[in-house]
């Protein structure tokens, strides 16, 4: 095992009881994630992508193995101690955004940091949210309500209120929906050192990691560096150069 992962997971098991019947939803997975890394899992519904999801976001333990998070063997912590490291170190993106209907996108950012041992001031709470959410491309929009903006600029508030901490690792739910603007995001982010790890079942959404870790039946069935990662930042060039070019019109034709 190298020295430098930020998240290690070793023999991990978690085995749901229901009745008598014991479903096991991860099977002995064993998995290193270095700092800087971007990766995505992947897997059907049913796979325990979202099981192991849930452990390595601190939202749930593992029955049994080790999870380790920046050095620390978080596996058999209590409540409020994961409560404590899923807040200073664990950034989340949910595939619904999450976002309280009658606060301001300024207010939905700042929400972590109110429930955070940080004592800040409302000027400095104020500050720190405007300048996460300029980097994800929504300066003038800090006191939009959620039903004043898009659904990829609910995302991307979303993604400032997961930033807002400065986590070890950013955590993202995402689906077909999402959009290119998302993805340049991710890998801008991602660019920028923040380690990235992304559920998600489609193919094409993977592509943009740098990492694909595929499930099936609770277990690792293949791990493999992406090599002909796709470039989310150059299809938005592309297609907006595309819609700029003038129509060609045929011989004979009319307006």
């Amino acid at each position: 095992m190298s020295n430098g992962a930020l998240v290690r997971l070793v023999d991990v098991h978690k085995t749901y009881r229901t009745g008598e019947m014991e479903v096991p939803a991860v099977r002995g997975v064993s998995l290193e994630i270095t700092r800087g890394e971007f990766v995505a899992l992947m897997g059907a519904s049913g796979s325990g992508k979202s099981t192991l999801m849930n452990i390595l976001g601190c939202l749930d333990r593992p029955t049994t193995g080790h999870y380790i998070l920046d050095g620390a063997d978080v596996s058999a912590l209590d409540r409020d101690y994961l409560a404590d490291i899923r807040n200073r170190k664990i950034g989340f993106v949910f595939q619904n955004f999450n976002l309280l209907s009658r606060t301001s996108a300024r207010e939905n950012v700042e929400l972590p940091l109110i429930y955070s041992a940080q004592q800040l001031t409302n000027a400095q709470l104020r500050e720190r949210a405007d300048r996460v959410l300029a980097s994800v491309g929504l300066s003038g929009r800090e006191d939009h309500h959620p039903s004043q903006l898009s659904g990829g600029q609910q995302q991307r508030v979303a993604i400032a209120r997961a930033l807002i901490n400065d986590p070890e690792v950013l955590l993202a739910d995402v689906d077909s929906a999402t959009s290119l603007e998302i993805m340049a995001i991710f890998q801008q982010l991602n660019a920028r050192g923040i380690t990235v790890l992304m559920v998600t079942h489609e193919p094409d959404i993977a592509a943009y990691a740098k990492r694909n870790v595929m499930m099936r039946d609770g277990v690792i069935l293949d791990d493999h560096v992406v090599l002909r990662r796709a470039d989310a930042a150059a299809q938005l060039q592309n297609d907006s150069a595309q819609s700029r070019l003038p129509s060609v019109r045929g011989p004979g034709s009319s307006d």
